[in-house]
């Protein structure tokens, strides 16, 4: 399990072994069943989450309307981000798409690491800078895209959460109507040729 973190880590920074030594007997490992919400709205998020098997999503209500913002698989991070870091109660839910096993990191015990190893501080630094450019993509693909576009690109590029994740949570991130996402999805399939994701 140590190996999906390490290659994580490989992306932003050359971590001495000391220091992920430290980083990995900081945290913890939790196992939980599909639908459990890891945080609520209005919780305080104590941990950043990193996904070693299973799925996650992160929504926030709009009425009784659940938006999905985000849906981490293997080797991805998720949280309450903002909750996270400035302390706030959530404006989100973190909650299992699949029975998921993570790695744990508690805000206070990072603290702690950050103090006293200064590549642990700026892999933290790096991590919130890749967590706000992938915020800002996601925006901008919702608007930039049309619901076609949005619905190949993201097809394309993940098609093993065609598979795993529900019709509903897919439409819901990708900002498409659950009978358009439909459509769509049956006319890619007796479309083949034109849906390599489906062959």
């Amino acid at each position: 399990m140590v190996a999906i973190l390490q290659k994580y880590i490989d992306q932003f920074i050359d971590l001495p072994a000391e220091e992920l030594e430290a980083l990995i007997n900081s945290i913890e490992v939790r196992q939980v069943d599909k639908k459990v919400r890891l945080t609520d709205i209005g919780d305080s998020e104590k941990y950043l989450y990193f996904v070693i098997k299973g799925l996650a999503r992160k929504f926030f209500l709009k009425g009784k309307e659940e938006i999905i913002t985000q849906i981490a698989k293997e080797g991805e991070l998720i949280s309450s981000s903002v909750s996270y870091f400035s302390g706030m109660p959530s404006t989100y839910v973190i909650e299992t798409v699949e029975p998921t096993t993570f790695y744990s990191l508690a805000h206070d015990r990072a603290e702690q690491l950050y103090s006293r190893y200064p590549k642990l501080e700026r892999l933290s630094r790096l991590i919130i800078t890749e967590l706000f450019l992938q915020k800002e993509v996601w925006e901008l693909e919702r608007i930039r895209y049309s619901t076609k576009e949005r619905f190949l690109r993201f097809m394309n590029d993940n098609p093993e959460l065609f598979q795993r994740v529900p019709q509903k949570y897919l439409a819901s991130y990708l900002n498409i109507k659950p009978e358009t996402f439909s459509r769509l999805k049956h006319l890619l399939r007796s479309k083949k040729s034109d849906a390599p994701y489906l062959k």
